[in-house]
């Protein structure tokens, strides 16, 4: 292979980053274009809650990104409740799943900045520019293959919403972080606690580390026009922080209990809003006929209910990163474009049902596992570490007849 391919990346995100310094480790030329400075996402609002599993983690550590083992604090099981739905503030359903191996979130303002100086470290070029069609045609001349990893503004909509793939065509979920310190910690172990409250929405919460230090992430998922939709109206840092804790009191007292001397990490460390979960077609073409690649969040958005954002980009450059190299010297052509989605796409379809799944109200099939897991700690295992690999959860998650054989042999 010629060592001088040279590759552009439009959004310098998990994936582009990632992909970047894979790719510059595999002696490509790589050029990133993103829209902030190193410091304008230090110091600017979260992005996400960025929750990553073993096999995620472990692409990072192949490419020496693993840069926080030692200071952020780890994800070592899932654990599961319903409330009673009596309102007497009991629960109906409480388990515990240990994960193989620990997970971990390092907020994306500590996380960009430090891979964007590692990427120009190994030899790769950052150009802040907010990119637009006209850049993308310029890229596409100067490079052999332009990946865009950024999914906003015009070029978006260079690639089209694949019907197909995307059950719903609006925000499933009101959407809103909550970055605190002085959270009472778990006893025994730490978690992503996960609450799923039946007709309102979906908590959870998890250790992480942000820009000052371990911090606690709260995650809430409202359904719209529900009482957990009640973003709109807030304003500032403080009404947000009150805000969460409304919910907590209302809904969740053994999660409003570990809270009763919570503050903000920072008045950044905060986030609301919705999206419509989306996937899209992997090829887009220019006015000029020249083509580009999308990948990661760019052409296959999941609601963050399953905590799988991160981890998809991670898989997703992964996948991209493995595919071009194989592809030695060969033209990038919309082919290989389409085959390397594809091959990320045969992973991705298994995370895209499940997430989609639990948007909706839990058939009984559901109910009767989430339920048993209580009875079965080995059930509870392999929920919690289907959050590492999804594909684990098909088919008897999927299949009701798939979920009453698989829970009757539990049984016997």
């Amino acid at each position: 292979m010629s060592t001088s391919r040279k590759i552009t990346i439009v959004g310098g995100g998990q994936s582009g980053l990632q992909l970047g310094c894979g790719l510059l480790s595999n002696g490509y030329e790589v050029d990133i274009v993103q829209n902030r400075t190193a410091e304008q996402v230090r110091s600017g609002k979260v992005l996400s809650s960025q929750c990553m599993f073993d096999a995620a983690l472990q692409n990072e550590r192949d490419l020496g990104l693993n840069f926080w083992d030692k200071e952020c604090p780890t994800v070592d099981s899932i654990n599961f409740v319903v409330p009673a739905p009596d309102g007497s503030g009991n629960k109906a359903i409480d388990w515990n799943g240990k994960l193989d191996k620990p997970g971990q979130s390092v907020d994306q303002r500590v996380k960009i900045p430090r891979w964007m100086e590692e990427f120009e470290r190994r030899g790769g070029t950052i150009t802040i520019l907010d990119a637009g069609i006209d850049d993308l045609e310029r890229y596409a001349k100067q490079s052999e293959l332009v990946i865009v990893a950024a999914g906003k503004g015009e070029i978006a909509k260079l690639f089209e919403r694949d019907a197909k793939k995307s059950p719903f065509d609006k925000p499933q979920r009101a959407l809103a972080l909550t970055y605190v310190n002085g959270m009472l910690p778990r006893a025994d172990h730490s978690a992503v606690n996960f609450n799923l409250i039946p007709t309102v929405g979906e908590y959870f919460v998890f250790p992480a580390l942000t820009v000052n230090g371990p911090c606690e992430i709260m995650v809430f998922e409202g359904i719209p026009g529900g009482p957990m939709d009640c973003w709109k109206d807030v304003k500032t840092p403080d009404e947000h922080l009150a805000k969460s804790k409304w919910i907590l009191d209302t809904f969740l007292p053994w999660e409003a209990d570990r809270n009763r001397n919570v503050s903000l990490t920072d008045d950044n460390g905060i986030l609301a809003g919705a999206f419509a979960p989306t996937v899209r077609k992997p090829v887009g073409r220019l006015p000029s006929g020249a083509v580009v690649l999308g990948m990661a969040d760019a052409v296959c958005l999941n609601d963050p209910i399953t905590g799988q954002g991160s981890n998809n980009a991670s898989k997703s450059a992964k996948t991209y990163m493995d595919a071009i190299v194989e592809h030695g010297d060969r033209p990038y052509d919309a082919a290989f474009m389409q085959a390397t989605f594809d091959s990320y796409w045969n992973y991705a379809q298994f995370v895209t049902g499940w997430t989609n799944a639990l948007l909706q109200p839990p058939p009984p099939h559901v109910l009767n596992i989430m339920g048993s897991a209580q009875a079965f700690p080995v059930l509870a295992k392999r929920i919690a570490n289907g959050f590492n690999d999804p594909r684990d959860f098909f088919p008897w998650f999927a299949v009701p007849e798939e979920a009453d054989a698989y829970l009757g042999r539990l049984a016997a």
